[in-house]
């Protein structure tokens, strides 16, 4: 069997071989027949007729029939009339040709690859681009029966770069670009496939359309895009139209390790600060121009997940506006960087804002969610919007749940040259003062709970700058709480027994019924208009100034003892407050103290007394008198026993 199997091979081998070799006998021939004139014209005018654009070589032509059959274009460009600039210019411009219709003398181009190319794309204000006779062209040559219809099945670009200008006078450009693309002659799909360089990272991409001929013409087709990079991961999947202008709608998916180096590296402004890292978007996207309007959005940044509705347009400026809801979100990233106070000082920070965020986009956000923490602070159920435009960024909290109450109000940044222009107004309804004033002001020695109405203007290109301009007003009220540090009520009772005792001043506490803090600021300084604590034994009143960018306190204020019949004053003790926020001076009025000390009491009326008064400066002057004389007799003395 196996020798019967390799005698029939032989018998056909010789068959083969036979006619193989007048296959290529017929090759070389053809070779030699071929008209290459006639050639190079034909495949110059497959081109043109696909291209709708003039063909000028200005370099040689290379013609091969075998054993490839292919014809080189050298220095080609392609025009449209009326253009200074080409649309595409290419080193070389390969064509290469299909073999059983050359062998019968027609020239078919089979596929095109066009080495270093530089492609010119000029889009103008009404949507239109030098290359729409292109597209105009390659709609018309792929309807089925037209005269010169595509036959070549692919182009492959290689080492290419493309140059993208606008009406805007926006100037994009891609390097070293690897493309393929699928060219539909047999199917009416098209697909592009391949890599470039942008802004020095390095791309990967594909396109497809499902109806090539469809999407050139208008009409509806299906869209498949994705890009890949190291920064950003893009993809749609949906639909695309183009009749008046661009429209798509389906998924769209984007996804970053950094948002911010993502901005950066697309040629946005980041914002300044912190935050900004790990992003992901998926969408349902509808696109018309250069409006992007998404639903059923599920976003995430920073760890921060939200849901809403989100839309986006480039016209003659950038404008992002949201609605979202969240869970929980966590602001701490984005002020992480911004300090009032310098670092390891107890001094406001003197770095410059950075204001160039405010300039860079409009935004106008509406957010909510269940829990929000800022730096220490957490907040329950809040509500808030953030509008930016033309430089002005303006915060409004409607309702939030915040220190064991509910606060509102407003704040705004505006760009003034170098300066922030900063305003607030929030109102905290029946708030934990402890927590309050610790988060708020750094003071921890306060307990209850009360309202804070707070007013403030300021101007300034560093948070001294805003220090140092203050102005408005703020006004605490308070209950049923206390102040750490000092115990007013055993103070007083110790020195209203005995007024020059002395003792510490800066432990126990001090409990109160009401409290009441009004302070107006002018130019950074702030001065207390009514000062009061209130409890049934003991009452505080101050009245005095503070200089915010000193951080000092002057004030001075009174310390009463309450009688239990009546609510009359049984002591009453002057004091004064100095020194730095962080650290007062708290001292008692010392003429006070003298004036109520028996013992200084009784010499101080003896002083009052003229006859008393003189019979102590005389008694005074004889002491002093005595020594005086005494000196010299001490000192003759002494040098008495030195001569001895």
């Amino acid at each position: 069997m196996a020798l019967t199997m390799a005698r029939a091979i032989k018998r056909l081998g010789a068959p083969v071989a036979a006619l193989l070799g007048v296959a290529l006998i017929g090759l070389v021939t053809a070779s030699w027949l071929v008209n290459r004139d006639a050639l190079r014209e034909a495949v110059e005018a497959q081109i043109r007729g696909v291209t709708g654009l003039d063909l000028v070589v200005k370099g040689p032509v290379d013609i091969s029939v075998f054993p490839g059959s292919r014809v080189s274009f050298h220095d080609v460009r392609l025009k449209d009339e009326g253009r200074a600039a080409p649309a595409l210019q290419v080193d070389v411009l390969t064509a290469n040709l299909r073999l059983l219709p050359l062998l019968l003398q027609r020239f078919e181009i089979a596929d095109l690859k066009m080495l270093r190319p530089h492609i010119h794309v000029v889009r103008t204000a009404d949507g239109k681009s030098n290359w729409t006779p292109f597209i105009q062209t390659i709609a018309r040559t792929m309807k089925p029966g037209a005269k010169d219809q595509v036959s070549f099945s692919e182009i492959r670009i290689q080492d290419g770069v493309l140059t993208y200008e606008d009406a805007k006078h926006a100037r994009q450009k891609l390097h070293d670009i690897d493309l393929s693309l699928a060219w539909p002659s047999i199917s009416r799909s098209f697909a592009a496939t391949g890599q470039f360089n942008w802004h020095g990272e390095r791309v990967s991409g594909s396109i497809g359309f499902s109806d090539f001929l469809a999407a050139l013409s208008g009409d509806r087709s299906g869209l498949k895009a994705r890009l890949s990079s190291d920064l950003l991961k893009l993809a749609f999947d949906g639909t695309v139209t183009n009749r008046s202008s661009v429209m798509m709608e389906g998924t769209l998916a984007i996804d970053s390790p950094s948002l911010r180096s993502a901005m950066e590296w697309t040629g946005q402004a980041a914002p300044p600060g912190g935050g900004f890292g790990r992003f992901a978007l998926k969408a349902r996207a509808n696109v018309v121009g250069p409006s992007v309007a998404l639903t059923n959005v599920n976003v995430e940044l920073d760890g921060n997940v939200a849901e809403g509705v989100m839309t986006y347009s480039d016209n003659a400026r950038q404008t992002l506006q949201a609605t979202l809801a969240a869970d929980a979100l966590d602001f701490t990233p984005y002020i992480s960087t911004f300090r009032l106070l310098a670092r390891g000082a107890h001094d406001w920070n003197r770095q410059l804002f950075d204001l160039n965020a405010l300039s860079a986009t409009d935004l106008d956000m509406r957010l909510s969610a269940a829990r929000v923490t800022i730096g220490s602070s957490t907040l329950g159920r809040t509500a808030f919007g953030a509008n930016l435009r033309g430089g002005r960024l303006a915060l409004s909290v409607g309702e939030a749940q915040v220190y064991g109450g509910m606060a509102k109000g407003s704040f705004m940044v505006a760009r003034a040259g170098a300066n922030a222009d900063v305003k607030s107004d929030f109102q905290f309804t029946n708030v934990d003062l402890h927590s309050c004033a610790s988060e708020l002001f750094g003071f921890n020695s306060l307990s209850g709970r009360g309202n804070l109405d707070v007013s403030l203007a300021a101007s300034g290109s560093s948070p001294f700058g805003l220090a140092q301009s203050l102005d408005g007003s703020a006004r605490l009220t308070g209950h049923d709480g206390a102040i750490a540090g000092f115990d007013v009520k055993r103070l007083l009772m110790r020195l209203e027994r005995r007024p020059l005792s002395g003792g510490s001043f800066r432990s126990g506490l001090t409990p109160y019924n009401k409290l009441l803090v009004s302070v107006k600021f002018s130019h950074g300084i702030a001065t207390a208009d009514d000062i009061r604590i209130e409890s049934p034994t003991t009452r505080v009143t101050l009245t005095g100034t503070a200089s915010v960018p000193g951080r000092q306190y002057d004030l001075k204020g009174v310390a009463s003892l309450i009688s239990s019949k009546g609510g009359a004053s049984e002591f009453d003790l002057p004091f004064i407050v100095q020194g730095p926020w962080d650290d007062p001076l708290i001292f008692p009025d010392p003429d006070s103290l003298i004036r109520r000390a028996p013992a200084a009491a009784s010499l101080l009326e003896a002083v009052k007394d003229h006859k008393a008064r003189d019979v102590v400066r005389s008694a005074i002057e004889r002491l002093t008198a005595g020594q005086k004389t005494a000196e010299p007799d001490a000192a003759a003395a002494g040098e008495s026993g030195k001569a001895n």
